[in-house]
């Protein structure tokens, strides 16, 4: 008989909370950490033990001026569906997008219902920098496009470009977990979108439209592949960094030919639209 998966649970109380409380997920979630419930003031995280090290955990929740404290323990394999059942309600973004999970009940009266199921994949929805893109997509003239999916999470921008009438819809995840997510809630929704694994290495058509919701330094590092797939008069949405980081970003997509159309802000995230 095989053994029970031990994990690590690990309690974080973060001050100030936001945005850093999302900053620290991400950045454990690059270390193997596989799945995260928010907390009053903080989060808890889980990895298997035996992908655990103390070093890198204490290299990665520092930042200047924010006060994180954690606890660790270890514990016996978690039921990770009961976990995030227990912190996912549905979303409301402007009235027109009702974003569900499998166990609540469709709200009517929205433009489009996506029902997704995230387990422990990112791009839920919740988060501001998905909710601005979203709110793009909304403003957009989508009907007939080829769409890209950079870092597609959990598929849901994918989604919603099917739902106003994108003709080709292609994700694009370094995570395995987040491609085989994807696929099931595009199934879900009964959109046709295909996704594969890998980074901008992984780009091999032209689009009209581009979802790059990622953080900041991948966002700069792969600049000239995403502006090489932008057909001309093609827009680009770039989301997943703060306000500070805003000068940066344009400089870069500037100088690879893009212009700047405008940007959207919450709380300290913003997203930037631009075009080829």
């Amino acid at each position: 008989m095989s053994e029970t998966p031990v994990y690590i649970e690990l309690t974080a109380t973060v001050v100030p909370l936001e945005p850093f409380r999302d900053v620290f997920i991400a950045q454990l979630g690059k270390l193997g950490f596989d799945s995260f419930t928010d907390t009053e003031n903080g989060f808890q995280a889980y990895i298997l033990k035996d992908r655990f090290s103390s070093e890198s955990v204490v290299e990665t929740l520092q930042w200047n001026g924010v006060d994180i404290s954690c606890s660790l323990q270890e514990i016996e394999q978690v039921n990770w569906n009961a976990e995030w059942e227990k912190n996912f309600d549905p979303i409301d973004v402007d009235g027109r997008v009702y974003i569900y999970a499998p166990f609540h009940t469709p709200k009517q009266g929205y433009e489009h219902l996506i029902l997704i199921e995230p387990k422990m994949s990112f791009g839920t929805g919740h988060h501001q920098t998905t909710q601005m893109m979203i709110q793009w997509t909304l403003e957009l003239p989508t009907e007939g496009l080829r769409v890209l999916d950079m870092g597609c999470g959990t598929g849901i921008l994918g989604i919603l470009a099917g739902m106003r009438g994108a003709s080709h819809i292609d994700g694009i995840d370094i995570d395995t977990w987040c491609v085989e997510n994807t696929l099931e809630n595009t199934e879900r929704n009964s959109i046709a979108m295909s996704c594969k694994q890998g980074g901008a290495e992984a780009i091999k058509d032209t689009y009209d439209l581009i979802y790059a919701n990622i953080n900041l330094n991948v966002l700069l590092a792969d600049m000239d592949a995403y502006v090489a797939a932008l057909v001309e008069g093609g827009t680009i949405l770039f989301s997943g960094f703060y306000e500070e980081n805003v000068p940066a970003l344009r400089e870069r997509a500037e100088a690879a030919g893009l212009t700047y159309e405008g940007m959207k802000g919450s709380d300290h995230w913003r997203s930037v639209k631009m075009r080829k």
